[in-house]
């Protein structure tokens, strides 16, 4: 059985990088996966949608300056 992996709107502002305000814009961009929930504490996405949106949308710094 596969674990399910959910993150709270801090989980990807961590992976993001950015301030709580950025986070909130990217999550709300139209290209941003929606939630799989909302909650009374927030929305919550599953990890593997925010971080192929990651993979997509946001360049790996390391890579850009080869």
């Amino acid at each position: 059985m596969r674990k399910l992996r959910l993150l709270a709107s801090q989980e990807v502002q961590e992976l993001l990088g950015v301030s709580r305000t950025r986070a909130y814009q990217i999550t709300n961009s139209k290209s941003f996966p929606d939630p799989a929930a909302v909650l009374s504490v927030g929305r919550i996405w599953l990890a593997e949608d925010v971080e192929r949106w990651i993979k997509d949308h946001r360049p790996d710094p390391q890579n850009s300056e080869k």
